[in-house]
């Protein structure tokens, strides 16, 4: 479906997502520390943003001069960000929150030029910064991040080799740096003030933080979902780290629908529904992070289940209340979900015989932006019900 901002924004930030994480611990209480990251991690992914708002407070009072607690500070508004991209309330609340990170860790870094827990965490700010600016195609900034991302975490890794949180850095930018400049050219000039990649062992590195990561696995595992999915078209490594996000963290709606669509690339449209039945419902009940762009998605993916299943005026009915919510929110042009769901409307109308109602419709795709041939198929269908 076309996304509602441009796809090719959308890859380049990942390029510019070069995240750290960092064993290193303070020495005194480390014990307290480690959980109390764990729970910050937890409740980010679990969008418990409250919960996680009073953990990362915390941290940041027991452990003024660690920027740890100051990083997650900053991902929880990264993850509202996340939850809906056309949302821009965050954005600035987010920027100052990864300056106080880069801040507070160049002030380390100036006392000592070795402190990895600095030198990992000032990456990962500028990485995230990078990736803001790319999805808001502010492309000067977020190169420049970008940049001055990449050798922080090559300069972590020289002083901590045995940590594996750091593979996951390498993993992103090896694949990424691999596969971007092949499949869109249109970036091919930025990345010649980058190194190249290496797709195999970007993917090998990704694994590593997955499974071996202490704080990373999960940024790792989501990773390996959405490049298994959208590049490699291998939906059953894809299946893999979805169920294993997912059940961890069942009430994170960027996780649900991934493996969702996942079942959909696999035409398991019955395990499918089953997840967005779920999703639908928590939207319904208005759960945390279960927004309107999350219901679109849901009606879309129940119609086409009921269509296969040939129950036309179910299908009929969630295809309208996904066009009914694309009215809504598609303010820049007719997004593929509305599009589509208008086109398939309409022919089931026809299908049952309303048709009337068909022609209604199949004019007002004509009306619309074009999605993949959807003014040929009007047309043509247009052309039968005139003869």
């Amino acid at each position: 479906m076309k996304k509602i901002f441009n796809k090719n924004i959308l890859l380049l930030s990942f390029l510019l997502s070069i995240v750290s994480w960092n064993e290193t611990l303070p020495a005194d209480n480390s014990d307290e520390f480690d959980l109390l990251i764990k729970q910050a991690v937890d409740q980010i992914y679990n969008i418990k943003f409250d919960e996680a708002d009073y953990t990362v407070n915390k941290l940041k009072t027991d452990f003024p001069n660690h920027p740890a607690g100051y990083f997650f500070d900053a991902m929880i508004y990264w993850w509202k960000i996340m939850l809906d991209f056309n949302n821009e309330e965050y954005d600035d609340i987010l920027e100052d929150k990864l300056e106080e990170v880069i801040d507070l860790c160049d002030d380390i870094i100036d006392e000592d030029p070795e402190n990895v827990d600095a030198i990992f965490f000032k990456g990962g700010a500028l990485g995230y910064r990078g990736r803001l600016g790319a999805v808001r195609e502010d492309w000067f900034s977020a190169g420049l991040d970008g940049k001055e991302a990449l050798p922080l975490v090559y300069r972590a890794y020289e002083l901590d080799s045995l940590n594996n949180d750091v593979q996951l850095g390498f993993g992103i930018y090896n694949y990424y740096a691999s596969v971007i400049p092949e499949r869109y050219p249109m970036v091919k000039p930025i990345m010649m003030f980058f190194p190249s990649g290496d797709k195999a062992k970007g993917i090998s590195q990704l694994e590593n933080a997955a499974f071996n990561g202490k704080y990373s696995k999960y940024e790792a595992r989501y990773f390996l979902m959405t490049l298994f999915y959208r590049y490699e078209k291998n939906y059953s490594e894809a299946l893999k780290y979805a169920e294993l996000l997912t059940s961890e963290f069942p009430d994170n709606p960027s996780f649900q629908r991934y493996h969702g669509r996942i079942y959909v690339g696999m035409s398991n449209y019955t395990n499918a529904s089953t997840i967005f039945r779920d999703i639908r419902n928590k939207c319904m009940t208005g759960k945390k992070g279960y927004s309107l762009w999350t219901k679109r998605e849901a009606d879309y993916y129940l119609a086409m289940n009921y269509k296969n299943r040939g129950i036309l005026d179910s299908a009929v009915t969630y295809f309208n209340e996904s066009a009914a919510i694309s009215a809504i929110l598609d303010e820049d042009g007719e997004s593929g979900f509305y599009v589509s769901a208008v086109l398939h409307s309409a022919g089931l109308n026809e299908r049952l015989g309303k048709i009337e109602k068909a022609i209604e419709l199949y004019e007002k795709v004509l009306d619309m932006d074009e999605y993949r041939n959807s003014h040929q198929k009007a047309e043509q269908s247009l052309e039968t019900l005139s003869k």
